[in-house]
């Protein structure tokens, strides 16, 4: 009988079996063309959902920041509101014209004229400046701003450049509470120096619901009472 020859290395079978046995030809050898494709699919949806997400995030700051900003600009101009008028004195004045003026006076129609005019006090004088502690204020509402215009003297002088308290007004609508508690919607006193004892405005600005802001008025003189039948003297 002939002896079978026998490879150097084995025999092929076994050759096989130990790479197989190895792993090298196994399912664990490495990833399908398949499997790589929906590992890439995966991976961009992450991404672009990240993406989104991080998007969405910085506008929703932006938005928030833009809202804070207005809130912080509406309190600005209430807070110059109420220092004003809380510090309302009753004093006739003169205009630039030279025609004298109530101690409140108001109009609500027009930008040609100011909203309010009236004279506060406690005007700081820190530079020891010739100049009263009286001090004129008017407030206007001209091409989408509402503003604050000051005047150094009272009577016949030409006002301060106005500054601007804030943007995208559409109208101001004001109201103002006489001495019996009643709400008028424009103020026509019996006396030149009579001053409300406080003032609504209504602010609507562009893409904005709406702000009610009220104001106490510092206390002025008392209403004189008119007797029926008198005559001058």
């Amino acid at each position: 009988m002939r002896a079978s020859r026998l490879h150097p290395f084995g025999s092929s079978d076994g050759f096989s079996t130990s790479l197989e046995a190895n792993g090298e030809n196994g399912p664990d050898a490495g990833f399908t063309l398949i499997e790589l494709l929906v590992a890439l699919m995966i991976f961009a949806m992450l991404a672009s959902a990240g993406v989104l997400l991080l998007g969405n995030s910085v506008s929703a700051q932006a938005q928030i920041k833009a809202r804070l900003d207005d809130m912080a600009a509406v309190q600005r101009a209430g807070g110059a509101l109420a220092g004003d008028l809380g510090q309302a004195v009753p004093r006739i004045t003169r205009t630039e014209s030279g025609t004298l003026a109530p101690a409140f006076w108001a109009n609500g129609e027009g930008e040609g004229q100011p909203v309010m005019q009236f004279v506060r006090g406690g005007w700081d004088n820190l530079g020891d400046l010739p100049r009263p502690s009286l001090q004129k204020i008017e407030y206007w509402v001209r091409q989408g701003r509402l503003e604050r215009r000051s005047y150094a003297q009272l009577d016949g002088a030409a006002g301060d450049e106005p500054a601007a308290l804030l943007d995208n007004v559409e109208a101001v609508v004001l109201k103002f509470r006489d001495a019996q508690g009643k709400w008028r919607d424009d103020w026509t006193p019996t006396q030149p120096d009579l001053l409300p004892r406080a003032v609504e405005m209504v602010l609507t600005r562009t893409g904005e619901p709406p702000v009610t802001l009220r104001f106490l008025v510092a206390p002025g003189p008392v209403e004189k009472p008119i007797v029926e039948g008198a005559t001058g003297a």
